[in-house]
C-alpha cells in the first residue's frame, strides 16, 4: 500500500488536513471535537495572529489517496528571539494507528525545520504554548477539559520510535470542591494564608468587570506577560494574540470565576481566570466535520455552559513583585469558594509546569490530585 506525503496548498487540501481528527477518534467516546469553522479561521494564516510573529506548512499523510495523518511545522521566531534558542515545533500531530505514516509525518516536520536551520525539534504545540500542546501520557480514561490536549496512548510509541525524548511534562490537577470548598471545609492553612496575604498587602480581590471588558483584557495581559516571563516556554502574546483568545473565551465565560487582586490604589498584581468546563456539553453534542455541524454544536456549548460539572482553572498569574506571599493562595481560595457556591463540582487546575514548585505546593493544600500528565517532546536535528 502506497504512502504520499503531500503539504497543504489549497482550501480543499486545509479542509482535509482539519478533519482527520474525525476518522482516528470515530469510535472513542472521550474525544472532543474541535469547532468545525472555528479551525478553518485557526489554521488561516491571513486570520490567525500568531502568523504575524510565526511560519508554517500543513502536512497530510494518505495511504492508498485516504488521508491518514496530519501534522503541522512551525518556525516561531518570537520564540526564539525571547528564548535565544534556534527550535522548530510541530503540532496537530493527528495519524490513525499507522505507524509508518505517523513516523513520515515527524520526519517530514523535522526535514522542514531542519532545511530552516533548526537545531531541535519541539512538540506538540497547537500552535505554541499559548495555544494546546503537548501528548498526554497519563491519564486516558476520562475526556480532555475545555482547551487541552488529548490523544490515544499510542502516540506515545510512535514519538519514541522516531527518537523523540522528554523536554518538559506537564501536569493537570483535579480538586473535588466538595471536599475542599464546602463552608467549613476550607483548609485551615488556606484560609490562614489567603486571609494573610490580604491583609499584609492590603490587597482587593474582585470579579472581573465584563462592562470594562477592554481594560480588563488589558491588565490581564499585562499581569499575564509579566508573570510568566521567566517560565519554560513562555513566549509574550501579542495584543492581536490575546485579543482573539479574550474573544474566543467571552461567549462561554462565568464571570463569577474571573477575579482581579489588586491594591488599595487600583493596581493590578495578579488575576485568576477560570470557566465551565464546556467541552462537557460539546462533547455530548459531539459537532460532525462541518460549519453547520459545528455552529450547531457552538450554541449547545453556550446554551448549557453552567450545566458543566468541572470547571477549569485555565490561568492564574502573580506579578514577580508579589511572588511568594501568598497572592496565589488567596486566588485559589476565592475561586474555589465562588465555584462550589455556584454548584460546580470539579476543579482541573491546568496546565502546570512539573518544575513549578510554587504552584504545585499551592494546590496540594486544596487536597489536589495530579490525574494527567502531558509531555513536550524534542530532538536533537542534524545538520543534512
Amino acid at each position: 500500500m502506497s504512502l504520499t506525503i503531500e503539504r497543504v496548498q489549497t482550501d480543499k487540501q486545509l479542509r482535509q488536513f482539519i478533519k482527520v481528527a474525525w476518522d482516528v477518534y470515530r469510535d472513542d467516546p472521550d474525544w472532543v471535537p474541535w469547532l468545525y469553522f472555528e479551525r478553518l479561521e485557526f489554521f488561516d494564516k491571513k486570520k490567525n495572529p500568531f502568523f504575524e510573529h510565526a511560519e508554517a506548512d500543513y502536512f497530510i499523510a494518505f495511504r492508498d489517496g485516504r488521508a491518514v495523518g496530519t501534522i503541522a511545522a512551525i518556525l516561531n521566531h518570537r520564540h526564539n528571539q525571547f528564548h535565544n534558542e534556534n527550535v522548530a515545533h510541530f503540532g496537530i500531530f493527528e495519524v490513525l494507528n499507522d505507524r509508518e505514516a505517523a513516523l513520515a509525518l515527524l520526519d517530514t516536520a523535522a526535514e522542514w525545520g531542519r532545511q530552516r536551520g533548526a537545531e531541535r525539534l519541539q512538540g506538540p504545540m497547537n500552535l505554541s504554548t499559548n495555544d494546546e500542546c503537548g501528548t498526554l501520557i497519563e491519564g486516558f480514561h476520562m475526556p480532555p477539559v475545555l482547551l487541552m490536549t488529548y490523544n490515544p496512548p499510542y502516540y506515545v510509541d510512535f514519538l519514541n520510535a522516531a527518537g523523540f525524548e522528554k523536554a518538559m511534562d506537564l501536569l493537570a490537577w483535579k480538586i473535588d470542591l466538595a471536599e475542599v470548598s464546602a463552608p467549613g471545609k476550607i483548609p485551615p492553612k488556606v484560609v490562614r494564608v489567603a486571609q494573610k496575604a490580604q491583609e499584609r498587602n492590603n490587597l482587593v480581590v474582585r470579579p472581573v468587570n465584563l462592562k470594562d471588558w477592554d481594560a480588563e483584557v488589558a491588565r490581564i495581559k499585562n499581569i499575564y506577560n509579566n508573570a510568566w516571563e521567566k517560565n519554560w516556554g513562555f513566549v509574550p502574546m501579542t495584543n492581536g494574540e490575546i485579543e482573539r483568545l479574550a474573544e474566543g473565551l467571552r461567549p462561554i465565560l462565568d464571570p463569577r470565576l474571573i477575579f482581579m487582586c489588586e491594591k488599595q490604589d487600583g493596581e493590578p498584581v495578579g488575576f485568576s481566570l477560570s470557566t465551565p468546563n464546556v467541552n462537557e456539553p460539546l462533547g455530548r453534542a459531539r459537532p460532525g466535520a462541518s460549519v453547520i455541524g459545528s455552529y450547531i454544536g457552538a450554541a449547545r456549548m453556550i446554551l448549557n455552559k453552567r450545566k458543566a460539572d468541572w470547571i477549569r482553572v485555565i490561568a492564574l498569574g502573580v506579578v514577580q513583585a508579589y511572588r511568594a506571599r501568598g497572592v496565589d493562595a488567596l486566588l485559589y481560595y476565592e475561586t474555589a469558594k465562588v465555584a462550589y457556591t455556584a454548584g460546580y463540582k470539579w476543579a482541573e487546575a491546568s496546565w502546570i509546569l512539573e518544575t513549578n514548585d510554587m504552584m504545585n505546593r499551592g494546590i496540594e493544600l486544596f487536597s489536589g490530585k495530579v490525574y494527567k500528565k502531558y509531555r513536550i517532546y524534542e530532538k536533537r536535528l542534524q545538520s543534512s
